[in-house]
């Protein structure tokens, strides 16, 4: 009998598949990189074969020694461990290291066709695109690959930013379906960095095709009156002033997701949520279906949470796993009062997207805060270097109430699953905290 392989999932999906072989190598490369007292305990071997309850032993060790090293600032971050992980995805899709054409979206449906290694890892292919664009340097970390799905009208559903663990090429081209693509949009939520953007003709350009495309798909509120100057503007080819314009509306700058469904104000409600502004907007249709618009401040939320778990399969006992639908949520705690903390819930399939949204609003928060340069931060992110540590300066959640971890968001959850295992009912669910150090309390003078 061979030895065991596990499936590893990262945020709900499978990217690899590995052995006990191959996390010990790189538990020993993590060791010879930065010692044994900053690596956590690795799982022993074991001299016999090891028994039905020994394998699941030995599963959930090695799912808590994947989460205790991405949750560290530095092994999380580290080339080893991205590296590692990318890898292992090209493995486990069995995709030979070779040149290929990768087609790249823009907002206003152009195609960019970059010819790239299917081994290239997403900055690699980021400025691949950028390069072809002639998007200089130094606005090249301004922009992001986004994993998106298409719609029957046309629009686009985000599955997720791609992140640097991973190989785009194989990430799309392993769902083997042509409504997933890859798409080029701005990375930032400060309208303020558009500036920095128009100062050169390619993202001037790439900021107008964003703009009229979320406005064409009604992500950006406009009345008649705006709709006909918006127009005039766009016949004169008047693209900054169009910028200008647009910038003034409700709902400039938020991502649009999917309808889902909250547990507020009650359970069950279905909500239109938007991200932006540094907040999370709602548009509640309640049980009497009165729609409520409501927005939760990314600093009034203490912490939150993704969570996933595979419901029982009802299929046959050789169904596998991997085909299991995963139920994903985020969960926040809010300061709806000066002493009133309250969880709210989103189930979503697009709750990693959301977590990587706000996560992606507190670091140019904290940025800010701290009086960093945005330019800076997004140099570092190219760079790799970015850590928690960067962007969370300001003081950390009241020690008096439950340990919030400091996490990376790259990746939010990770779970190893056997894959000798018949049913889901043995797969485990995930469940991470985000500390959120751009948190403050409320004053007297809010309420």
């Amino acid at each position: 009998m061979g030895e065991a392989a596990y499936n590893i999932h990262v945020n709900g999906v499978l990217h690899c598949r590995v052995r006990y072989s191959q996390l010990l190598g790189l538990h020993e490369q993590l060791r010879k990189e930065y010692g044994a007292n900053v690596v956590p305990a690795f799982p022993p071997k074991k001299i016999f074969t090891l028994t039905p309850a020994e394998v699941e032993q030995r599963r959930e060790q090695l799912e808590k020694y994947m989460q205790a090293v991405r949750q560290d600032p530095t092994l999380g971050g580290s080339e080893t461990f991205n590296s590692f992980l990318r890898k292992a995805q090209q493995e486990t899709q069995q995709i030979p290291t070779e040149e290929v054409v990768l087609e790249v979206l823009l907002s206003n449906g152009q195609k960019v066709k970059v010819t790239i290694l299917t081994s290239d890892q997403t900055e690699d292919v980021l400025e691949a695109v950028a390069s072809k664009l002639d998007l200089p340097d130094d606005l090249v970390g301004y922009f992001s690959l986004f994993l998106v799905r298409e719609t029957k009208d046309g629009a686009f559903s985000f599955v997720r930013k791609l992140q640097e663990f991973e190989l785009p090429y194989v990430s799309v081209t392993s769902l083997h379906n042509p409504e997933f693509r890859i798409i080029l949009r701005k990375s930032y939520w400060d309208s303020a960095y558009d500036d920095d953007v128009m100062e050169h003709r390619v993202g001037l350009n790439l900021l107008y095709a964003q703009t009229v495309s979320d406005i064409e798909h009604g992500w950006i509120l406009v009345n008649k009156e705006q709709l006909r100057q918006l127009k005039s503007l766009q016949e004169k080819v008047s693209k900054k002033e169009f910028i200008r314009l647009a910038q003034t509306l409700k709902y400039y700058g938020y991502l649009k997701f999917d309808p889902c469904v909250t547990d507020f104000p009650e359970k069950g409600c279905h909500v239109v949520v938007s991200a932006g502004n540094n907040e999370l907007n709602f548009q509640v249709r309640l049980p009497n279906e009165q729609i409520k618009e409501g927005s939760f401040k990314v600093t009034r939320m203490r912490c939150w949470r993704v969570t996933s778990s595979v419901p029982m399969s009802n299929g046959p006992s050789g169904s596998s796993p991997g085909k299991s639908e995963v139920k994903l949520e985020l969960a926040f705690e809010y300061l709806m009062s000066k002493d009133r903390l309250q969880w709210v819930t989103i189930t979503s399939p697009q709750a990693i997207m959301l977590s990587i949204c706000l996560q992606s609003m507190v670091d140019e928060l904290m940025v800010k805060k701290s009086g960093g340069s945005i330019r800076k931060m997004f140099r570092r992110r190219m760079n790799g270097a970015l850590r928690r540590s960067d962007s969370q300066q300001a003081d950390s959640p009241d020690a008096s109430r439950e340990p919030m971890a400091k996490l990376s968001s790259k990746l939010t959850s990770v779970s190893l699953r056997g894959i000798s295992h018949s049913s889901s009912a043995n797969d485990v669910g995930t469940n991470d905290f985000h500390g959120n150090y751009a948190f403050e309390g409320i004053g007297d003078e809010d309420l």
